[in-house]
């Protein structure tokens, strides 16, 4: 898919580009850096047109329910306020960007950048009708961001060189693009999507 160039009615959501979830991190998912040189091109293109760039981040307390000592099926990650939970230093983000940070209390997960933040509402007050998404993970965080920004009535371009999955299972990732596909969501390489 080629389109023409983002608009002001679009907007790019980066979901948890964040240092426990690139190699060597507390839930390092493979090639999960990969992400990271499309996001820092479309992030530019967002940030020079003036465009709303939003970036989700897992921002947990140190009991999370997630985490295998309570109970979870992941090692503790992303505790907030550690060097862990930091958005990677290689991800370019604008001084402007909006931090939606997730999951922040300590009995209740969640994978979405939607669930339990006001992004759905700074998207609509900010005239979006349509959002680009990519990070980590695929199978995860991504899926859900994209389902939900879909159930608010968002049209969705995932940026499919810039999302990689956690893999529990092989083919997670697969049959989470099927998902988001079947959701409604387009799929198309960062600079295509761009306008490039």
């Amino acid at each position: 898919m080629k389109g023409p160039p983002p608009g002001r009615e679009d907007a790019l959501v980066i979901v948890d580009v964040q240092n426990d979830f690139l190699p060597g991190g507390a839930l390092a998912i493979f090639e999960g850096d990969a992400v990271i040189p499309p996001l820092n091109e479309a992030i530019r293109t967002f940030a020079e047109a003036g465009l709303p760039v939003f970036a989700a981040r897992d921002w947990h307390p140190a009991d999370h329910c997630s985490f295998f000592e309570r109970g979870g099926i992941w090692p503790p990650h992303c505790v907030a306020g550690t060097d862990g939970a930091a958005f990677a230093k290689a991800l370019n983000l604008p001084v402007s960007a909006a931090i939606i940070s997730k999951a922040m209390g300590a009995d209740a997960d969640a994978y979405s950048g939607f669930a339990g933040t006001d992004l759905a509402q700074r998207l609509s007050e900010d005239g979006v009708a349509r959002v680009f998404v990519g990070g980590l993970a695929t199978d995860y965080c991504v899926l859900n961001t994209v389902l939900d920004a879909r159930k608010e009535g968002f049209d969705v371009i995932v940026l499919e060189d810039a999302v990689r999955a956690v893999e529990v299972e092989s083919g997670d990732g697969v049959r989470a693009i099927a998902r988001m596909r079947d959701a409604g969501a387009d799929f198309a390489l960062t600079r295509a999507a761009l306008g490039g």
